[in-house]
């Protein structure tokens, strides 16, 4: 116990407790408790119809039923490794686009009047107001073969002599869906950090004689970095596990290390190498997300 917590009042013991408990309890139960039953299904073997094979039926020879070949399985075969790096190029591509978009969208959320920034921030926010799976569906109805907007695309591809292309179940489908559903969690951030600069900055630059684009790579977008990183991190990691978007609007090519765990524990109902690939897969999530948070953190100090 520290100094500063032996000197606290019984009091202000119990406020802190009642205060810090339920989300250690919390993170405790729903994410300690089900990493540690993942990582210790991922070296048992699986099961003879699927899930976890019973430790005593198995060999005995093998120290309690426990193995390693899920991991050597993993690592010996490049096909896995290339779903990986996959799925970590739709994710990047992912969070640049959404950067692109999202940028302007909140430099002027930002810069507009306070009686309507209120309204466009609901705006942002307005699609989760619906249905996940409906919003997904909905870019099945506008990419499909009939569509207006399918066929207004083969129309220009016709004009330039290119032959027509199939929008729908493609990395191009889900490229758009993921940029969409995600798009949000870019705007949010970055409106939130470029609401808080100072307009001053801008005009101390503009007397010393910078013109608006010095302005904005001199002084706006370092300011910004912070949200940027904070963004990019919100976007990045959930696309790199998503499976549900791949599956409705991609093709069968289109598998993602979501997919791939979905299928392992739905599908084949290997679950020691699915847990294996959520290892992974949690693994580098936390080492983005330490990335994001180191950097953000020494940007924000300096900026």
């Amino acid at each position: 116990m520290s100094d500063e917590s032996a000197n606290l009042s019984p009091a202000a013991r119990l406020t802190k407790w009642l205060v810090s408990g339920p989300p250690f309890i919390f993170l405790l139960l729903f994410f300690v408790a089900p990493s540690m039953i993942m990582v210790l299904a991922s070296f048992r073997y699986p099961g003879e119809f699927g899930g976890l094979a019973p430790i005593a039926a198995a060999d005995p020879n093998i120290l309690q039923g426990f193995t390693l070949e899920t991991y050597q399985f993993f690592f010996g075969d490049l096909i896995y490794s290339e779903i990986f790096v996959k799925s970590f190029l739709v994710a990047t591509a992912t969070t640049l686009i959404c950067l692109l978009l999202a940028y302007p969208l909140a430099l002027l959320i930002a810069r507009s009047p306070k009686t309507s920034r209120d309204l466009m921030v609901l705006l942002v926010i307005l699609p989760f107001a619906s249905n996940f799976l409906i919003r997904v569906y909905a870019w099945m109805i506008i990419l499909g073969p009939q569509s207006a907007f399918s066929q207004l695309v083969n129309s220009l591809l016709a004009v330039f002599g290119a032959g027509p292309v199939h929008l729908l179940f493609s990395p191009f489908a889900v490229l758009v869906g993921m940029v969409y559903v995600h798009l949000p969690f870019m705007v949010l951030p970055l409106y939130t950090n470029l609401e808080k600069h100072d307009p001053a900055l801008l005009d101390a630059a503009q007397d010393l004689g910078a013109n608006a684009w010095q302005r904005f790579w001199r002084v706006t977008f370092p300011l910004s970095l912070p949200g940027i990183f904070s963004g990019s991190a919100l976007v990045f990691i959930p696309v790199l596990g998503m499976f549900a978007i791949p599956d409705i609007l991609g093709g069968t090519g289109d598998m993602l290390i979501g997919n791939l765990i979905k299928e392992q524990f739905l599908g084949t109902r290997d679950w020691p190498f699915g847990s294996t690939l959520s290892i992974m897969l949690t693994i580098a999530v936390l080492l983005i997300a330490w990335l994001a948070a180191k950097f953000g953190g020494s940007r924000g100090r300096y900026a």
